[in-house]
């Protein structure tokens, strides 16, 4: 990193600095307010409410072979509901973190450095959860993934608790 962008962004958490220092200042005088005056007090009031209201479902024990879906007797659960359920698949191939600053001076062109290396699998994730690694692969001029490891279905639940 140059002295320049070191500088650059010293003064940038510097500026953070005041800012938050000037905030905590000001806060005093934000809870004074009630939520009849302040309508992001109300809704925040509200969101906690209804946070408060909400059960978490049971997790139960789910079986990795095939035979476990079928059912078995009428007493068992019939998973046929849930099949056309969609949910959200993504494959995530690094993360990094930058500041605004050089968030802002991004264009076409411009490079990101991320926290994995080149080769490594990419993580599979449906609803955000982690269930697969990967490889890219292209198929008829199209982008896709080559499963190479799937975490067991054991894993997953242990990972929601």
């Amino acid at each position: 990193m140059s002295e320049e962008e070191t500088s650059q962004d010293q003064e940038v958490a510097d500026e953070w600095a005041a800012a938050l220092e000037e905030q905590a200042d000001d806060d005093g005088a934000l809870e004074e307010a009630t939520p009849e005056e302040d309508p992001w007090a109300a809704a925040l009031e509200e969101q906690a409410d209804s946070e408060q209201q909400v059960d978490a479902a049971p997790i139960t024990q789910l079986d990795d072979d095939a035979a476990a879906a079928v059912p078995r007797s009428n007493n068992d659960l019939d998973l046929d509901m849930i099949l056309n359920i969609p949910v959200t698949m993504s494959m995530e191939i690094g993360r990094t973190k930058i500041n605004i600053n050089n968030l802002l001076k991004l264009s076409q062109g411009s490079v990101v450095e991320l926290d994995r290396l080149a080769g490594e699998p990419m993580d599979v994730l449906v609803n955000d959860t982690l269930i697969a690694h990967g490889e890219v692969v292209v198929v008829n001029d199209k982008f896709g993934i080559r499963l190479t490891d799937v975490i067991s279905a054991e894993e997953r639940i242990k990972k929601l608790r």
